[in-house]
């Protein structure tokens, strides 16, 4: 299904107040961006819902005009990409891990056109970008709580497919987990797809019958798991407290609109997209963060947490980035 979302230009401070980053008072001057998104799941699916929502708030803000896609498969995505290029859409945000090899042909086919993909590879010539997502620092910080909560002694990780950035993640919590209490075991699965809330519920129901009393979600629907069993869970990229109040105690966020900054100006300036975007994703660059119920965790592993964190936004230590698949 193509939905389009042409939002007019509005008035943005010219401070730049509006986007948070003074130095985009310019672009916001300037017309609007013509910028397509492209979404393999469903935007309701957290990983996409970062970036729809980044995406949406720059065209209310009048800096983009957005137009995209949702559920796009992998054998239709190469074709997304084409059209909206064609439509003469200047910037195309999406993903190119189920299509890495086609997407960078595509990108070669059309020189004018910046892309800027989620994906597990590197950029290729001037107008191929890419970007991790690297919510690996609260997923550790996230996981010190959880050690620290544990009454079994065993807590679970349910993933979409072992990638670099999956695996990244879930190894991070699990090291934060080992961190504060090195005898606890932790279970993984993974459910062989980005989005199917259903398969993720089942493997966590299968991890909590496992013995574990604290899951993290790395895909959407763990936390049904963990609330039909009244245990606590871990949400991961988007806050899902709200959603289950008594059950998600901690979040690992991660915010897309640093990512998007960056990329517009760049497009705006005229410069290449062909370079590696990840990094503005990181904490200590405001790309992610952990947001937590305070009070649920025991007060010292809190206070722990929370000078780990202010040494990873200091830069003084740095969450270890590993990518193989977790046993």
């Amino acid at each position: 299904m193509t939905k389009d979302i042409l939002i007019s230009r509005r008035a943005v401070i010219a401070s730049g107040i509006a986007l948070g980053v003074s130095s985009f008072a310019p672009l916001a001057r300037a017309a609007p961006l013509k910028v397509a998104g492209i979404h393999a799941s469903p935007v309701e699916n957290a990983w996409n819902s970062c970036l729809h929502k980044a995406l949406q708030d720059a065209a209310k803000e009048g800096v983009i005009e957005y137009v995209f896609s949702e559920g796009v498969s992998g054998t239709d995505y190469p074709r997304a990409m084409r059209e909206y290029a064609e439509q003469g859409n200047k910037l195309i945000i999406g993903e190119a891990y189920a299509v890495e090899k086609e997407a960078r042909q595509v990108a070669a086919d059309y020189p004018d056109t910046a892309f800027v993909l989620g994906s597990s590879g590197e950029q290729a010539g001037d107008n191929f970008g890419v970007f991790g997502t690297w919510n690996h620092d609260g997923a550790y910080l996230a996981g010190m709580l959880a050690g620290k909560m544990t009454k079994s002694n065993v807590v679970g990780s349910v993933g979409a497919i072992p990638i670099p950035e999956v695996n990244m993640l879930i190894n991070a919590f699990a090291a934060g987990v080992k961190a504060v209490n090195p005898d606890a075991k932790h279970l993984v699965s993974f459910i062989g797809t980005f989005f199917d809330p259903p398969k993720a519920r089942e493997a966590g129901l299968a991890q909590i019958d496992a013995g574990a009393d604290i899951l993290f979600g790395e895909r959407i629907g763990t936390a049904d798991a963990a609330k039909e069993r009244g245990i606590k869970s871990v949400g991961s990229l988007v806050d899902y407290t709200p959603r289950y109040p008594d059950t998600v105690f901690a979040n690992a966020m991660w915010y897309f609109r640093p990512i998007l900054n960056a990329a517009i100006a760049d497009v705006a300036a005229g410069k290449p997209v062909g370079r590696n975007y990840t990094s503005y994703g990181l904490m200590k660059e405001g790309g992610s963060d952990i947001v937590f119920v305070k009070g649920v965790a025991p007060a010292e592993a809190e206070a722990a947490m929370e000078t780990k964190r202010a040494e990873i936004k200091a830069g003084t230590f740095e969450v270890p980035k590993m990518m193989d698949e977790p046993k």
